[in-house]
């Protein structure tokens, strides 16, 4: 069975990984501070902070800002639910907005116009989908003008760049950015994250934040008669200075992550070959249409996602999906809005001012995209869906 996403892990890193078992120190050791260093170099940013995941880096990144607590964050409505559950976990208010039909991203006009009817909201998180990035200069417009924070929720564009050339993560449009190391994501840590910010004192604040509210390293003590014996510190000693999580990323995880930036270019040479291949053999085919075209050139290519006219097909998402199954073919959704989650619908979200959204879930399917697929894999895919599509 094909896979719609699987990670690449060679010899090399299984290696990585082996050896930092073997040194004794599975957590809180230098590996972390490289594996940091790796992606803050690799993507132009001052400074990054591994977290156990990209939902506990949206998290900090939220608390760290120091927001006015019940103010609302604009998000989109197609992300993982982690996207808007962030906001709730920082005591905050998430806010929908619709997406752009031909990138699938928020929409810098709904935003606006948000905006007009709400004068409650303080910050937005934009989500760079599928690998494709937002329209970040004008959001970033948008943001100054109102004074807003902007945190990019870039779980799927580890290796994107923006229109203007600079790297997803270099945060030259942003407050923060929260990458994701999830197995089916650019590179793998097996679960994982990471924070990129210019801001000091927001890097400062997620030291703390990630570790119980303690960061040995750089805080001032407050209790001198505690923390000094003759005026020098006592080695036992340290302070919560704040209320933290235990968000910490493993040496082991470190290692392997370290091992698997070395690849990360050829990673993302490799998706976009075959995201390539699929746009030349789906063109033109009749009741699909390929759902994100423009820049994508820039897009870290994390999924390939393809819209069908399934009640012009006569079949129901179901039904293809199951006839992919039967040929081998895994495939998902990505994804049911998060409006129509239970837990969202139960306080009054709903689709009502999202017909985009609405309508390119209806539509909605992802096909398989990982660096080691085969083209023998690939043809058997291409001619899967070239068949269902055309109603053979």
């Amino acid at each position: 069975m094909i896979p719609y996403g699987k990670h690449s892990v060679n010899w090399r890193d299984v290696f990585a990984v082996a050896r930092q078992t073997g040194t004794g120190t599975l957590t809180q050791g230098n590996r972390i501070s490289d594996f940091e260093n790796s992606v803050a170099n690799y993507v132009g940013v001052k400074y990054a902070v591994a977290v156990s995941s990209a939902t506990a880096g949206l998290h900090l990144s939220l608390l760290a800002l120091n927001l006015d607590e019940g103010s609302k964050v604009i998000t989109s409505p197609i992300s993982f639910v982690a996207s808007a559950n962030s906001s709730f976990y920082a005591k905050l208010t998430p806010k929908f907005v619709d997406i752009e039909s031909s990138t699938i991203n928020i929409n810098p006009s709904a935003i606006k116009r948000s905006l007009a009817s709400s004068k409650d909201v303080r910050a937005i998180v934009p989500v760079h989908y599928g690998g494709m990035t937002c329209d970040m200069f004008e959001i970033s417009q948008i943001a100054k003008k109102d004074n807003l924070r902007v945190v990019e929720d870039a779980a799927h564009a580890l290796g994107a760049r923006y229109e203007s050339g600079e790297m997803v993560g270099s945060c030259t449009y942003s407050d923060a950015t929260v990458f994701s190391f999830h197995p089916v994501k650019s590179i793998t840590t097996g679960e994982g994250g990471m924070i990129t910010t210019n801001d000091k004192d927001v890097y400062l604040r997620l030291l703390r934040l990630r570790s119980h509210g303690i960061n040995k390293l750089d805080d001032q003590f407050e209790n001198l008669e505690l923390a000094l014996t003759n005026d020098g510190v006592n080695p036992w000693y340290y302070e919560m200075m704040t209320l933290g999580y235990n968000y910490r990323l493993s040496e082991i995880q470190a290692a392997l992550g370290m091992s698997q930036m070395k690849r990360i270019d050829n990673f993302i040479q490799k998706r976009n070959k075959l995201a390539d291949k699929y746009d030349e053999a789906f063109d033109g085919t009749p009741n699909i249409t390929i759902a994100q075209r423009p820049k994508k050139d820039m897009s870290s290519r994390h999924i390939y996602v393809l819209r069908f006219n399934f009640e012009k097909l006569k079949k129901s998402r179901n039904q293809v999906m199951q006839e992919l199954r039967n040929s081998g073919i895994m495939t998902q959704v990505h994804y049911i809005p998060i409006p129509l989650q239970p837990y969202y619908s139960r306080m009054g979200y709903n689709m009502e001012e999202l017909p985009e959204a609405a309508t390119f879930y209806n539509q909605a399917l992802t096909i398989p995209l990982f660096p080691d697929l085969k083209k023998r894999e690939q043809k058997r895919i291409i001619s899967a869906v070239i068949k269902i599509a055309s109603g053979k």
